[in-house]
C-alpha cells in the first residue's frame, strides 16, 4: 500500500475544491473582500501554506521540539523558535509504527514527528472560528494527522479550524516497563502540548481559543476520555467529540501493572532476557529495532493510570463525574465489529457456518454463551457471519457506549449518536465477504467526515449523508448544540430520555439504541 500521507497529498486542486464547499448562510463572510493570506505569523515563525479550491492549508507545522536521541522518552518540550519562512505546504512524516496492518503508514514513520496540520476556509469572517483538534485512532499504535484531509469540514456551516495532529505512538509514546526510566503516557502529554499549541495560535489563523473542540476516533476518542479526566488538559478545549469509544467501558486504559506486563514483553522482545542496564540500553536502540520489538495489533498500548496524566481510570472518573464538564457528542456504528466478523470468510473464501458461529460465541462467552445464542438466534440474521457482528457489536461496543452517554449525561450535556448506514464506503482495495452486508463497521463513519484515501469514495446518497453529518459537526463545534437551520431535528440525551440520533442515508432520525442493541440483555448477563 502506498503511503496515506502521499496519497493525501496527492489530491487535485479540482478534488479539494468540489469538497471545500461554500460557507452557508450565517457563516458571516465578509463579502467582497480578498482570501485570507496563505503567510501565518506565529507565536513560534511564520509559516507559508497554500489557498487551493475554498480553503488554506498548513502542513508539517512543528509544536514541539523533535523527541529524538536524547528526548527519547522525555515529555515533549517547547520548539525552537525560526524567523525565516517555514515551508507548509506539505506534511511531515508520521510518527514511528509497525506496518502491519491497512492503517498503517507506509514506510513506518519516524521519532521526529510532533507535527500538526491546519485547515481553515479560505475567506475572511467577521468573527474568530470554532477549532476542532482532531486526534487519529489506530490503537494507539498506527496513524498520523495529515491522512484526515479536513477541507470539507473547516468550510461547512459556520466553518471552523481543523487542526490535525501526530502524537507518539507504541513503544514511544504508550511504554511502561520495568527498568524504563521514563513518564507515562508521553502521546497524552503530546496531545496537551498540541492544545497548547492551539491556544497560542488559534487567532493567528482566524480561530477562537476560546472555542475549541476536542474530537476523536476509536483509539482517538479513548485519549478524549483521558485528556477529559487529565488535570493537565483542563481549560484547554470546551467542547468534546467521541466516536466509537466506551470511555464508561472495560478497554480504555491500563493499570500501571497491566502495561508493565505488556512492557516486559517488549523489553524481553528487545534486549532478549538480560534484564541490566534496561533504561540505557533501550535509549541506544535504533528506531527500526524498538519497533520491531513492539507489540502490535490492537492491544498492546492504552493509556496508563498513572496518577499524574490519569489520575484514575476514565471509566471510574466519568461514572463518578470527575471529568471536565464540558458539552459532548458521543456515538458509534452500528456494525462496529462487522469486518471483524467477516474475516474468516475472507481468509478462508467459506462463509462462517452456524457450527462455526455457536463455536465462536462458545469461545468468547463459555458458560453464557447458551444465552448469548438464545437471545441472537442465527436464523434471524442474513447469515451466520452477521449474527456474530451483532453479538461481538453490542457486547463489546454499544453496550459501553450507552453506559458512557448516561454516566456524562448526569453532569453535562449530551448528544447521542448510531452511524446506521445499510453500506457503508469500505477500506479502498480491501475486499468484503460474499455472505452478508458489512453495514457500517468501526471507523468507517470517517468517509463522511473527513477526505482520506484510505475509504473507497462516496456514492451520490452518501455524499448528502456526508453533508448533514459535516453541517451537524459544525453546528456541535459551534456552538455546543446541534440543531441549526436545513438540518434534521435532534434532541439531547438526558437521563429521563435517551435520545439517540440514527444517521443513515434518508433516514435521519431517533432510533430505539437500547432494544437495537440488546441492553438489557448484556447488563443482565454482566449482573448475573
Amino acid at each position: 500500500m502506498s503511503s496515506l500521507k502521499s496519497r493525501v497529498t496527492a489530491l487535485t486542486a479540482a478534488t479539494l475544491a468540489a469538497v471545500a464547499l461554500a460557507p452557508a448562510a450565517g457563516a458571516a463572510e465578509r463579502p467582497g473582500t480578498a482570501p485570507l493570506p496563505a503567510r501565518v505569523v506565529t507565536a513560534e515563525g511564520p509559516v507559508q501554506g497554500a489557498v487551493t479550491g475554498g480553503v488554506r492549508t498548513f502542513q508539517g507545522i512543528p509544536y514541539a521540539a523533535a523527541p529524538t536521541g536524547e528526548r527519547r522518552w522525555k515529555k515533549p518540550a517547547a520548539v525552537r523558535p525560526w524567523s525565516a519562512t517555514l515551508d507548509a505546504r506539505a506534511p511531515r512524516s508520521a510518527c514511528a509504527q509497525p506496518t502491519d496492518q491497512p492503517i498503517s503508514i507506509a514506510g513506518g514513520g519516524s521519532e521526529d514527528c510532533l507535527y500538526l496540520n491546519v485547515t481553515t476556509p479560505a475567506g475572511r469572517s467577521a468573527r474568530p472560528r470554532p477549532v476542532i483538534v482532531w486526534i487519529h485512532g489506530g490503537s494507539f499504535a498506527y496513524g498520523d494527522g495529515a491522512s484526515y484531509g479536513a477541507a470539507k469540514l473547516a468550510a461547512a456551516r459556520q466553518g471552523a479550524v481543523v487542526v490535525t495532529v501526530n502524537y507518539r505512538l507504541g513503544a514511544f509514546g504508550f511504554l511502561s516497563a520495568p527498568g524504563l526510566r521514563a513518564p507515562a503516557n508521553l502521546g497524552l502529554l503530546d496531545q496537551q502540548a498540541a492544545l497548547r499549541w492551539v491556544a497560542r495560535n488559534a487567532g493567528a489563523f482566524g480561530g477562537d481559543p476560546g472555542n475549541v473542540t476536542l474530537m476523536g476516533q476509536s483509539g482517538g476518542a479513548y485519549s478524549v476520555c483521558a485528556q477529559l479526566v487529565s488535570p493537565g488538559a483542563r481549560g484547554l478545549f470546551h467542547k468534546a467529540i467521541l466516536q466509537s469509544a466506551g470511555c464508561v467501558g472495560p478497554d480504555g486504559s491500563f493499570t500501571r501493572a497491566q502495561a508493565e506486563e505488556q512492557g516486559e514483553a517488549v523489553v524481553a522482545a528487545a534486549l532478549g532476557g538480560d534484564a541490566e542496564n534496561v533504561d540505557s540500553r533501550l535509549r541506544a536502540l535504533p528506531t527500526a529495532d524498538l519497533v520491531e520489538a513492539s507489540a502490535s495489533g490492537h492491544d498492546g498500548y492504552r493509556p496508563v493510570v498513572d496518577g499524574e496524566v490519569v489520575p484514575e481510570a476514565p471509566a471510574r472518573a466519568i461514572a463518578a463525574g470527575r471529568f471536565a464538564r464540558v458539552p459532548v457528542l458521543h456515538g458509534s456504528t452500528r456494525d462496529e465489529m462487522s469486518g471483524l466478523a467477516g474475516l474468516d470468510e475472507l481468509m478462508t473464501g467459506k462463509p462462517l457456518t452456524a457450527e462455526g458461529y455457536a463455536e465462536k460465541v462458545a469461545a468468547r462467552f463459555g458458560a453464557d454463551a447458551p444465552a448469548v445464542l438464545a437471545e441472537y438466534p442465527v436464523e434471524r440474521y442474513a447469515a451466520p457471519a452477521a449474527a456474530l457482528s451483532a453479538v461481538l457489536t453490542d457486547a463489546d461496543w454499544s453496550t459501553a457506549a450507552l453506559d458512557t452517554q448516561r454516566a456524562l449525561a448526569r453532569h453535562t450535556s449530551v448528544y447521542a449518536y448510531e452511524f446506521a448506514e445499510e453500506s457503508a464506503p469500505y477500506f479502498r482495495g480491501v475486499p468484503r465477504p460474499a455472505s452478508f452486508s458489512l453495514g457500517t463497521g468501526h471507523m468507517t463513519d470517517l468517509a463522511y467526515l473527513f477526505e482520506n484515501e484510505l475509504f473507497e469514495p462516496l456514492d451520490g446518497a452518501q455524499a448528502e449523508l456526508s453533508d448533514t453529518v459535516v453541517g451537524y459537526w459544525s453546528r456541535f463545534a459551534s456552538t455546543g448544540r446541534m440543531n441549526g437551520a436545513g438540518l434534521p431535528a435532534w434532541q439531547r440525551f438526558t437521563d429521563g430520555d435517551a435520545y439517540v440520533q440514527r444517521l443513515a442515508s434518508g433516514n435521519i432520525g431517533r432510533t430505539d439504541f437500547a432494544a437495537d442493541h440488546h441492553y438489557a440483555f448484556w447488563k443482565n448477563l454482566s449482573s448475573s
